[in-house]
């Protein structure tokens, strides 16, 4: 075997393969892991115990995982005298699945980012963070519970692309003067500033229709009715509302017979309710203010309606379009709102990668914040999981912080790579822990500003034992 940044790969271990769209995972793979910086190495001792727990619950010593350690962050930087060695690119890479704790960023620049380096390096072009509730946690909200939510955030454009030029700059002034000219020719009268700091936002096509595939997908393979576009095109048509458009075409291309769009399920349901509505009727049913419209654009929803009960009806009509999956979008802003409000009609999210910052994020506060929140950068045939907050390092080998973050970012772990009932049991038995008021300082805190009397303080790894206490089936399923 062979040893990346001069440490040897376990010779025990075997490497994940993948083809035909699906992975290969031999009885013992080997899953590279980098610790983390501050609380990550409590947080990693912990979350490996209840990995292995967990997998040896389920498989009784049939399978396992072989650890990798691979380096990056502080430990890297003292081993090796840089923050992200290319052996450990090159091991992720070889072995297809990794997962982490939280690094440092060290002031100054002059860091690669392992996260962005492994974006271009392997194409993990999705952000996938599920958002869901855990009964007993505390909640800034009334209702938390209608939280169960899955993102897929673009991981790999938008203004995270970082593509831009500080103000002043001869890059800047250039760029500045081009666009400028720009719009100048266009008749446009609007200019940029001459101080400005300007950046590029790119949303491609590719870009779109791999992330709203990969979003269908999991509605798809996992039973869910509903995917919602969640974008700012209302303002950015070009980016942003294109991809809205990239994304619907892609869902009418490839899943046609699987889906409808919200739109779509207008006309059906109008024609189904009333088979002698004329095509113009149903046109000003599905468009409001439309005979104040344009003959043009009168014409051009008529046709609309048309094409699509020509295209669909046949599959779609008299109710079947209701067992169809819903592909509706939302303004990004809004949806903001309708999270705090109505976060039960929303099921998968795909969105460009800026609005699903914010969004996963304003997701995670209403479940107990970033500490409960998994999160994992994937793409075709690999996939780096990972905790999504900071390394906190003044509680650094304290044994207090919570690791539920890495924990359950290894259940998606588990999940993504076809071991699906490992990264089930891992969520049950950390749920029974909350539920029965076994829980790290955070939580206890804030059950006790709620009025809990019955909480029971545990450090990093009692919270782990009191995980795998829970892994017999009785108590886990019990919560």
């Amino acid at each position: 075997m062979v040893a990346y940044n001069g440490v040897p790969v376990p010779a025990e271990g075997e490497t994940i393969e993948y083809g035909v769209g699906r992975f290969i995972v031999p009885d013992r793979p080997v899953i590279p892991y980098i610790e983390g910086d501050g609380t990550g190495r409590d947080i990693w001792n912990a979350s490996r115990r209840v990995f292995d727990a967990a997998i040896e619950k389920t498989f009784a010593g049939k399978r396992r995982i072989v650890w990798y350690e691979v380096f990056a962050g502080e430990k890297a930087f003292q081993r090796f005298g840089e923050w992200l060695p290319q052996g450990t690119l090159e091991a992720i890479k070889q072995f297809r699945i990794a997962i982490k704790g939280p690094l440092t960023t060290p002031v100054g620049g002059g860091i690669r980012s392992l996260n962005v380096a492994l974006r271009q390096l392997l194409n993990l072009y999705a952000c996938w963070r599920p958002v869901k509730y855990i009964p007993g946690v505390p909640s800034p909200v009334r209702e938390p519970s209608r939280m169960n939510i899955v993102i897929f955030r673009e991981n790999t454009e938008d203004v995270y692309a970082g593509i831009e030029w500080r103000e002043g700059t001869p890059q800047a002034k250039r760029l500045i003067e081009f666009v400028n000219g720009l719009l100048r020719e266009d008749g446009i009268k609007k200019q940029i500033r001459a101080d400005s700091g300007v950046g590029i936002k790119p949303i491609s096509i590719t870009g779109t229709r791999q992330l709203v595939r990969r979003g269908l997908q999991y509605a798809l393979d996992h039973g869910l009715q509903r995917v919602t576009l969640v974008h700012k095109g209302n303002i950015m048509k070009f980016t942003e509302g294109s991809f809205r458009d990239w994304g619907y075409q892609l869902a009418r291309e490839e899943y046609r017979n699987q889906i409808v769009t919200e739109r779509e399920s207008w006309i059906v349901d109008h024609r189904d309710r009333d088979a002698n509505l004329s095509i113009e009727a149903i046109a000003a049913l599905i468009e409001p203010g439309l005979a104040m419209a344009t003959p043009a654009f009168q014409k051009q929803v008529a046709e609309e309606v048309k094409a699509c009960l020509d295209s669909i009806y046949a599959t779609h009509g008299h109710g079947e379009w209701k067992k169809k999956v819903l592909v509706n979008d939302r303004i990004a802003d809004s949806m903001l709102q309708q999270i705090m409000t109505r976060a039960d009609e929303y099921q998968v999210v795909c969105t460009p990668n800026l609005n699903g910052d914010y969004l996963s994020d304003a997701c995670a506060a209403q479940i107990g914040g970033l500490g409960l929140a998994p999160g994992a950068n994937i793409g075709d045939g690999f996939g780096v999981f990972e905790a999504t907050h900071g390394t906190a390092p003044k509680y650094a080998d304290k044994d207090v912080i919570n690791p539920s973050a890495v924990i359950r970012s290894g259940a998606l772990m588990f999940e993504f790579i076809g071991w699906s009932e490992v990264g089930e049991l891992i969520e049950r038995a950390l749920a029974a822990a909350i539920a029965r008021r076994r829980v790290t300082y955070d939580l206890e805190r804030l059950l006790k500003m709620e009025g809990a009397t019955d909480v029971q303080k545990l450090g990093t790894s009692a919270f782990a034992d009191a995980i795998i206490e829970n892994m017999s089936a009785d108590k886990a399923r019990a919560v």
